[in-house]
C-alpha cells in the first residue's frame, strides 16, 4: 500500500481576516504557526516519515511545510517548490473580505465564485499591480500561463499535470512523500483522484493544518482517505471554511 499526505497550510492572516487570497502571499497567523505544529506532532504521533516533499512557492504553504519537516526532524530531505500547487487565483476578488462580499452581491454569487467548478471570478485587469507577472517569482514562467484569474477547473489543468509528472513516478517508487498546499489545489487533487463530480466538489471544504491522508493499491488506485487527528474538531474546522462566505 502506498500513500501520501496532503497539508492545507496553517491558518493565514488573511483567512484570519476573512479576506479571498488566492496568490497574494500572506504569512501564516499565530493560530496558522500553531496548526502546523500541531500538524507536525500528529504526523510523529503515526508514525508517518517522508523521503521528499513538495510546496507551492506561497509563503503560507513553505512555513508550515518547515514548521512540520521540523517537527519530524526531517529538515535535510529534499524538497521542491511549484507554481502549480498555487492556491486558485481569485482575481480581482483578492484582498476582499468574504462575508462583505456576500452583502454585496449576495450568498449564493460568492459561494458560485468560491466553490464552483467552472464560473471564474473578475479577473484582473492588465495595469494591476497584483499580477503574477508583476512578481520576481514568476519571471520564469511563460506569461500565457499566468492567471488574471481562476475557476477549480482551470487550477484542475494546472495541478494535475504537476501530479502526472512530478508526484506518480515517486508513488510508484514507493516514496513517501507530503505535499504542503493549498485548499483549492488540494481540491483539485480530491477531485481528480476521487472522481468527484462538478456538482459535488462544490461542498468540499479543506480545513487549515490537518493533515490528509490517501492511500492507494500497488496500481494507484485511491483506496481511501481520512484526516488525522481529533474527528470533532475536524468537523468543526470544515464547517468553519464552509461558513466563510455567510454574510
Amino acid at each position: 500500500m502506498k500513500k501520501i499526505i496532503f497539508l492545507r497550510h496553517g491558518e493565514s492572516t488573511w483567512n484570519k481576516e476573512n479576506k479571498f487570497t488566492g496568490w497574494t502571499d500572506v504569512d501564516l497567523s499565530k493560530k496558522g504557526l500553531l496548526e502546523a505544529k500541531d500538524a507536525g506532532i500528529v504526523l510523529r504521533d503515526n508514525s508517518f516519515n517522508f523521503d521528499i516533499a513538495f510546496t507551492s512557492v506561497l509563503k503560507r504553504a513553505i512555513k508550515t511545510l518547515n514548521i512540520v519537516l521540523d517537527e519530524l526532524d526531517l529538515n535535510w530531505i529534499p524538497t521542491e517548490k511549484d507554481w502549480r500547487l498555487n492556491e486558485r487565483h481569485y482575481g480581482s476578488l483578492q484582498g476582499l473580505n468574504k462575508s462583505d462580499t456576500a452583502k454585496k452581491f449576495g450568498e449564493k454569487q460568492v459561494k458560485i465564485w468560491r466553490r464552483s467548478y467552472d464560473i471564474k471570478p473578475p479577473e484582473l485587469s492588465d495595469d494591476d499591480i497584483r499580477l503574477p507577472s508583476k512578481e520576481k517569482k514568476y519571471e520564469n514562467i511563460p506569461s500565457n500561463l499566468l492567471p488574471k484569474t481562476e475557476s477549480l477547473k482551470i487550477t484542475v489543468e494546472r495541478v494535475i499535470p504537476f501530479w502526472e509528472e512530478k508526484i506518480i513516478p515517486l508513488l510508484n517508487q514507493n516514496k513517501r512523500i507530503i505535499i504542503s498546499a493549498h485548499g483549492n489545489s488540494i481540491r483539485a487533487l480530491v477531485k481528480y483522484l476521487d472522481n468527484v463530480s462538478e456538482k459535488n466538489i462544490l461542498e468540499l471544504n479543506i480545513p487549515t493544518g490537518i493533515p490528509l491522508v490517501y492511500e492507494f493499491d500497488q496500481n494507484l488506485n485511491p483506496l481511501k482517505n481520512y484526516y488525522l487527528g481529533d474527528q470533532e474538531k475536524i468537523l468543526s474546522e470544515i464547517n468553519n471554511v464552509k461558513n466563510q462566505g455567510i454574510k
